[in-house]
Parts: C-alpha cells; structure tokens; sequence
C-alpha cells in the first residue's frame, strides 16, 4: 500500500486534525506571525518536511491570500518544483508582516 496519494490525503487529513487557523490575508500584521507560528507548531508535531510543510500551509489560505499565493507561484514557482516553506515564509511575511510594522 505505497501509494503517495493515500499518503499526502492522510498527511492532510492529520493535519486538519489539529484545527489549523485559516488565513483570509488582509492588514493583520499579528495576525500573520501567529498563523506562522502556529502552523510551525502542528508541523514540528507532524514530523513534516520542508515540502509538506508548504502544501499543508497552503492549503488552509482563503479569500485574498489564496489569490495571493497563486501569484506568488506564478512569479517563483518552476513547473512540478515544491516551494520549500522557508521561501514561502519570507514571501508570507514581506507581504503580511512588512517592514514598518517590525520596528
């Protein structure tokens, strides 16, 4: 039973398990870094990889950050390459969590 889609459904199915927030986008700045570290939370607890990390992540954007995110794989993404999470977060936080708001 080595079937990876069984797998990535179960993985998500786990991972929704955990009632993960959803994020809609919009200015909320405190907001963004909660979501992030929440998410980091439930996949340290999964084992997750870098991949899964922004599959799963991903999954759980709505409204305007989904529409977001679909930009942001147009302007980096290769065809059939994942995005790792860590160049998913530094995209995440320069658009949700800009730099006048850090100081």
């Amino acid at each position: 039973d080595n079937d990876p889609g069984r797998d990535s459904e179960k993985r998500l199915e786990r991972f929704m398990s955990y009632k993960p927030t959803l994020f809609t986008g919009g200015y909320n700045p405190e907001g963004a870094i909660k979501w992030i570290e929440e998410l980091e939370i439930i996949f340290e607890a999964m084992g997750c990889t870098e991949e899964n990390k922004t599959i799963l992540g991903t999954y759980v954007l709505r409204e305007e950050a989904s529409v977001w995110w679909k930009n942001v794989k147009l302007r980096i993404g290769v065809e059939g390459v994942v995005i790792v999470w860590e160049i998913f977060k530094r995209e995440f936080l320069r658009k949700y969590f800009p730099a006048d708001v850090k100081n």
